[in-house]
């Protein structure tokens, strides 16, 4: 395991971060404790130091899990939770970005992970109600105030993460350090504007669902399961069936498994890329991590990239047609070193 800076900050974090909403069995499908104690110390005996969690995962279980489980080390574990979404139905102030929302989500999942303070605390999802000026200076109290050590967003437009990080400098608020997304060779239209962003702003990026849900794991592309399967909707549409069958040939290329295959591709999506793995049974675990071992070498980059490719549309598009780059540039782009890039 290696370890990669969060963002501008200093914080040293593992290149995989724990995801631990299986951190129970609440929902009908995740472990119990002695399977997510093992999960977690398959992580952290190998190197592993960033966890992740949220108030609503698994009804508030995970978090219990996780604070029961860094405690004989706690200063040692990077521990992120999320707040923003519900603590209880019917009750509009029970969910959201506003002020109120986070102290009592953050008060109650400090009380569960029973510690002091959480090491970064992330805004789950925008919810397009609050103002920003409320949300950043509210964070930044909570910062102030010991409970959180940095901040992320998850969930949220670009241009809104680039507003509020703009306002948070501009006042001396506490700037957001890291961008949480969905992302995977099926789902790569965090491209067009929220990856550009986070490389402008130099926010750590942490992906998940990186295997697509399973797809990219060979589950619904082979054995059985192949002849079996009928092209359905959302992640499961054709054009998602033909990258997993792709993601199959490479694998089976190399001698390695599917599903380390994906991880991999979003592994080598720059250095701010730290991929959230998360698994119900160790050994999924263990075949996450043996991912860190080995790289997909640049020709088969390039065949996951051509099969996985999408439009970025306008105006990203335009300005990279022959005709705008010349009239652009005065015919001179090839000729620039770009430093930046």
């Amino acid at each position: 395991m290696r370890y990669k800076l969060l963002g501008k900050s200093g914080l040293r974090v593992s290149e995989l971060a724990l995801g631990t909403m299986t951190f129970g069995a609440e929902w009908g499908w995740g472990a119990n404790l002695e399977t997510s104690r093992a999960l977690f110390d398959t992580y952290a005996n190998a190197g592993g130091n960033f966890i992740d969690t949220a108030n609503r995962y698994t009804e508030g279980t995970s978090e219990k899990y996780v604070g029961e489980f860094v405690s004989h080390d706690r200063d040692h574990f990077v521990v992120a939770t999320k707040y923003s979404l519900k603590t209880r139905d019917g009750d509009p102030n029970g969910a959201g970005n506003h002020r109120k929302n986070l102290v009592q989500s953050l008060d109650a999942s400090l009380k569960r992970l029973k510690l002091e303070y959480v090491d970064v605390l992330w805004v789950h999802a925008w919810d397009d109600l609050t103002p920003p000026e409320e949300v950043m200076r509210s964070l930044d109290d909570q910062v102030r105030a010991g409970k959180a050590l940095y901040l992320g967003i998850s969930d949220t437009p670009a241009w809104r993460v680039a507003q509020m990080n703009t306002l948070a400098n501009e006042r001396g608020w506490t700037p957001f350090t890291a961008l949480q997304v969905e992302y995977s060779l099926i789902e790569r239209t965090v491209e067009r504007e929220l990856l550009p962003m986070a490389h402008a702003l130099e926010l750590a990026v942490t992906p998940w669902a990186a295997l697509g849900g399973g797809l990219l794991t060979g589950k619904y592309t082979r054995g059985d399961a192949q002849g079996r399967l009928k092209p359905g909707q959302g992640r499961l549409a054709e054009h998602n069936l033909a990258i997993a069958r792709v993601v199959d040939e490479v694998a089976d290329a190399l001698g390695k498994p599917s599903s380390q295959v994906a991880l991999n591709w979003v592994r080598q999506q720059g250095v701010l890329t730290i991929p959230i793995v998360g698994a119900s049974k160790v050994a999924q675990l263990e075949e996450s991590l043996a991912a860190l071992e080995w790289k997909l070498e640049a020709e088969h980059l390039e065949k996951l990239h051509a099969v996985s490719k999408i439009d970025l549309g306008f105006p990203l598009r335009f300005l990279e047609s022959p005709g705008v780059l010349d009239v652009l540039y005065a015919g001179t782009r090839g000729l620039i070193d770009n430093h930046r890039e």
